[in-house]
């Protein structure tokens, strides 16, 4: 067995992180175990010796996978096994690559694997937030060459006060959750949601995780020196020819920087810069030597170039727009007629078809996880077809990119949605056209489709991505606020941010370059404000406020909350009542038990249907009045009486004596079963609760007994005048 080494971060709160390398995993490149509490992750690397022909990137794949036996249970559906990444596993593995991707050198081009497995959990502990620590961890005792180390924490704000790895209990009651992303030096990636925070609130939040970061990146490098045994590996993954980069160089970078002053449409920009490339191809000698992907990557460099130095020189951006310019914005809603609420929104070159789906509780969707297991009542889908870029390939399911995306707009508008909202929202944003941040465009459009669709959102949300261009020798930046596809991908920061007129609701931040100040990075945040608000005034401007109805074919849904004890008479034996009410007025009824109250829930297409079930609902559970009139159906004769059934599941006993007036020798005479019949409740027995029913105190009394009676009186003398 080889040497175990091990290395412990105190949280500061009595909770402590054991980092341990050398015991389990021994094969892989690097392993470590993280424990904190009853929680246990494996974090392992292995990265290939060499790469690919012709792979110019880092093929980095990261993997974050929640096993049921952590937690002591069966996986559901029929396998019993875990199978493809949840949604949740998805989206943690894609915060952990965010940070690490930037990290790994620019000629490092090996197939690199990092997965990360929670082994052991526990109920009141996110291990979310731990993921990154582990997979750095891993990476640094190995011998890959890595620029980190990196760490991970979730910073999340708890009646005022910041907390760092929050439990369960208190990420509930947080107002503020943001994840960050750090090495010691900078901040790498931020992502979480909000409730409409200030940007200052928000920067304060990301310095506060920093200097936690800060801990856990010193416990990997001295965990590192432990080992002993790290000293990176040498390698060779690209062919270099600097000579032939200087004569291109030299030969196509003013080229480039036209084209970048051009302020062309995106598919012309781009054939603009493949020309170049060809025609300084077609210069080369027939039998040159020179690697075709060389070429490339060194024509790429100098096109980055090129566009970076026209931004910060001459402020001129790709499409001819200021640094703070957002593009023309157009929005239409009630596009669709079948959706109950549908958007369109178009920005510049994005644009996004979205459509709001009204369902029930039964169309909740069924959270079953590792550690948490739940129903979820809003739902966001965002799709990203291929012609919307104008890619020729085909659709093959749903990526990691369009899980994220839709997770991000999920988040930004899931506060604004009512708090009392009975019904299971599905937003469905497909994105039509994009050159920019559609996972923005779909903010926007769903924040119209909700509107359309008469849903009464507390305030309308919108987003804007923004990003970032430095110089680090010059010292020069620029911020640009709504950023195209290229300026995305040429750019040092990818920051998305989404929110109301008051503040935050959601952020995306991925940062490419060391060195990121919190000046620069407040200065983001203020040029987001102005861009949002500007957005937000385009966007009102096609529907101000939410319809005040429904549509008239969306579903209608109402409630009522009964006494725990009357759900069994609501439900009846086997489901026999409320199936029949169910079949009887084309309703779906759904009853929970909430706080010791039975929560009654009624949709169906129609006003009536809803009303003739609910009028049946509450003849079950009224209780019988001494004194009120009921119009109750014959349930049964026997010799002394009738039963009748004066309400739902209610029946009383209407004796022979209480039918007429006069005397009668059978209840047939004038009854029979399963007729309906009016009767006055004028007795409820205290001890038995039994209902005492009369026909006859509805009933005129006959003249003859009147006048008996006056008969029977005895004569007035004067004085009585």
């Amino acid at each position: 067995m080889s040497k175990i080494f091990t290395k412990e971060i105190d949280l500061g709160d009595g909770r402590v992180i054991t980092l341990e390398t050398g015991k389990l995993a021994r094969q892989a490149d690097g392993s470590v175990v993280l424990r904190m509490g009853n929680t246990v992750m494996l974090g392992t690397v292995v990265s290939a010796k060499t790469a690919k022909d012709n792979v110019d990137f880092m093929p980095l794949t990261v993997e974050y996978k929640e096993s049921f036996s952590a937690m002591g249970r069966f996986p559901g559906g029929f396998l019993k096994r875990e199978g493809r990444p949840g949604d949740h596993e998805i989206l943690v593995a894609r915060l952990v690559d965010r940070v690490l991707r930037p990290l790994f050198p620019e000629d490092y081009h090996a197939d690199t694997f990092v997965t990360v497995q929670l082994i052991s959990g526990e109920e009141n502990t996110m291990p979310d937030a731990m993921a990154g620590l582990a997979a750095s961890t891993a990476l640094a005792v190995s011998n890959i060459p890595f620029g980190g180390p990196i760490s991970e924490v979730r910073i999340a704000r708890v009646e005022g006060e910041f907390i760092i790895n929050p439990t369960l209990e208190q990420y509930q009651l947080a107002d503020m959750d943001l994840l960050v992303g750090a090495s010691i030096e900078n901040i790498m990636m931020v992502e979480g949601e909000m409730n409409e925070v200030s940007e200052a609130e928000m920067l304060e939040a990301i310095k506060i995780a920093h200097e936690a970061i800060k801990v856990q990146c010193q416990a990997q490098l001295d965990l590192a020196a432990l080992v002993g045994n790290t000293e990176k590996r040498t390698y060779c993954h690209e062919v270099n020819a600097p000579e032939i980069k200087v004569e291109m160089e030299a030969a196509v970078y003013a080229k480039a920087a036209e084209v970048a002053k051009s302020a062309s449409a995106k598919h012309e920009r781009s054939a603009a810069f493949a020309t170049i490339f060809d025609e300084f191809i077609a210069t080369l000698p027939e039998d040159h030597e020179y690697e075709m992907g060389m070429l490339k990557r060194y024509y790429h460099d100098i096109e980055k170039k090129a566009v970076r130095d026209v931004v910060l020189e001459d402020r001129i951006r790709l499409d001819g727009r200021k640094t703070d310019e957002i593009r023309p914005i157009w929005s239409e809603v009630d596009y669709l007629p079948s959706p109950h609420g549908s958007a369109v929104f178009t920005r510049g070159e994005t644009q996004s078809l979205t459509t709001v789906t009204l369902g029930t509780k039964m169309d909740e969707k069924i959270l079953d996880q590792a550690l948490f297991q739940g129903r979820d009542k809003f739902l966001l889908h965002y799709n990203f077809p291929p012609f919307s870029t104008g890619d020729a390939r085909p659709v093959r399911g749903v990526s990691r990119r369009e899980i994220g995306h839709g997770n991000l707009a999920h988040r930004a508008l899931k506060k604004m949605l009512p708090t009392d909202m009975p019904y299971t929202i599905r937003i469905v944003s497909d994105i039509l056209e994009s050159n920019g941040s559609s996972s923005m465009a779909t903010v926007c459009a769903g924040t119209l489709a909700l509107m359309d669709a008469g849903i009464q959102i507390k305030k309308p949300v919108t987003g804007i991505a923004m990003g970032l261009i430095t110089n680090a020798e010059t010292g020069k930046y620029a911020v640009l606020s709504d950023i195209l596809g290229d300026e995305d991908h040429l750019g040092d920061m990818d920051f998305k941010v989404t929110g109301t007129v008051d503040g935050i609701t959601a952020c995306q931040m991925d940062i490419k370059v060391d060195g990121l100040s919190y000046e620069i990075l407040q200065s983001a945040l203020d040029q987001a404000k102005v861009g949002r608000l500007h957005i937000m005034d385009r966007i009102l401007e096609t529907m101000p406020a939410p319809r005040e109805d429904y549509k008239p074919h969306a579903p209608r849904i109402e409630t009522i909350v009964i006494e725990k004890d009357m759900i069994g008479a609501v439900i009846g034996p086997g489901g026999k009542i409320i199936q029949e009410i169910q079949n009887d007025t084309n309703t779906v009824i759904v009853i929970e038990e909430v706080d010791n109250k039975g929560v009654v829930t009624v949709s169906s297409a129609t006003k009536a249907d809803i009303d003739a079930a609910m009028n049946r609902i509450k003849g079950i559970v009224q209780m019988p009045e001494i004194d009120t009139v009921y119009r109750g159906k014959i349930k049964s004769i026997v010799a002394f009486g009738a039963f009748v059934e004066i309400l739902p599941g209610k029946e009383g006993l209407l004796h022979i004596s209480e039918i007429e007036h006069r005397r009668l020798e059978k209840v047939e005479d004038v009854l029979k079963e399963g007729e309906m019949v009016d009767v006055k409740l004028i007795e409820v027995d205290k001890r038995s609760g039994k209902l005492k029913l009369s026909r006859k105190a509805l009933l005129p009394k006959p003249e003859r007994e009147e006048r008996g009676d006056r008969e029977s009186r005895p004569p007035r003398r004067n004085n009585d005048r």
